[in-house]
């Protein structure tokens, strides 16, 4: 019997009213779930070495209800593409944070800090409360990172960007975690 019934919604305004069809409201656009991704991730040239790696899960996130929001915290930190690689100085246990250097021996501690204050500005900006980015990245990684040495060596550690944006509540996952979203 409820089935053949046809559902209406009545908008008021200050001087006429409409009655609109439940039909037509199924084509409105649900609002998205913002995301914050490592913009590597959604195929933009921003790698250290300038090479150009989607990743597939992440291009089928807006089909699953998601906005993507992209940054590269190493290009609008101000590094160029491409770029020496650079790798993370720890001390101690790995767990605190001293430095970021490049291949070349630079220090680039204050564009990897610019970086990750950039990703935090459009994080808060969007109301993002989830990150995909780019794990084993110095700025990025959220369980791995190489371990200063240029050896190819990861260990348990987090990027700079990933610290930060967690310090202020936002969960961050890899792109191997898609599942976990």
């Amino acid at each position: 019997m409820f089935s053949e019934w046809v559902m209406i919604v009545i908008y008021w305004s200050d001087s006429l009213s409409s009655i609109i069809p439940l039909s037509n409201l199924t084509n409105m656009k649900r609002p998205q779930i913002p995301l914050l991704v490592s913009a590597c991730l959604v195929g933009e040239a921003v790698r250290y070495d300038g090479k150009v790696l989607p990743h597939s899960g992440i291009a089928e996130l807006p089909s699953q209800g998601y906005e993507l929001f992209a940054i590269c915290p190493e290009v609008a930190g101000g590094l160029p593409v491409p770029r020496a690689a650079a790798e993370i100085c720890t001390v101690g246990d790995g767990s605190s944070c001293c430095c970021v250097r490049n291949s070349l021996g630079e220090d680039v501690t204050a564009q990897f800090n610019k970086g990750a204050a950039a990703a935090l500005v459009l994080a808060t900006a969007k109301c993002v409360t989830t990150a995909i980015l780019k794990e084993g990245s110095p700025s990025c990684g959220s369980g791995e990172v190489y371990d200063g040495s240029f050896s190819s060596r990861r260990v348990a550690g987090r990027g700079i960007t990933t610290r930060l944006l967690q310090a202020h509540g936002i969960r961050v996952l890899s792109e191997q975690a898609l599942d976990k979203l």
